[in-house]
């Protein structure tokens, strides 16, 4: 039994990120690819990185809500120009955070840190911040597909 007050389980704020990763993943794929790379609105950066952003955070989020160690991602992301290779980082990102995210301990998500030596915030605040910030810029890219004349994919559809 939960204790008293907890609203979402780990396992169950897991799949809410999950959601957000499997839309987000189809929101790369919808991208011609000469345009991931390249495409941009005003002063805003093309989606391709965007998407290197969260590789930059999703993992080394999960690791250091985990273990109170705060490493930055370790894949050199200046050579990734291909959708191809872009996504296979979001696999790997995916099933790298699949086996972190339930060795979190319970205690760690009410904990406070100092996330990067930058940010201090509970890991459960860390965590919400990363998926708000892909939220944030996957609408960037919603955008990005509309003004290329595309229909992106349905944003409830997780």
């Amino acid at each position: 039994m939960e204790p008293a007050g907890t609203v979402l389980t780990p396992q169950a704020l897991l799949d809410h990120w999950q959601g957000h990763r499997r839309l987000t993943r189809r929101v790369i794929e919808a991208f011609p690819e000469d345009k991931l790379f390249t495409f941009s609105i005003g002063t805003m950066r093309p989606f391709a990185d965007m998407v290197k952003e969260f590789l930059q955070m999703t993992e080394p989020i999960a690791r250091g809500v985990a273990t109170g160690v705060w490493t930055p991602y370790a894949p050199d992301l200046a050579g990734v120009k291909t959708k191809p290779d872009l996504l296979r980082l979001w696999d790997e990102t995916t099933d790298a955070l699949n086996a972190i995210f339930p060795t979190i301990p319970a205690h760690r998500f009410a904990e406070l840190d100092k996330a990067f030596g930058q940010w201090e915030h509970s890991g459960i605040n860390t965590i919400l911040y990363g998926i708000d910030n892909e939220i944030h810029h996957r609408g960037q890219a919603y955008a990005y597909l509309r003004a290329l004349g595309l229909e992106p994919p349905p944003f409830w559809e997780r």
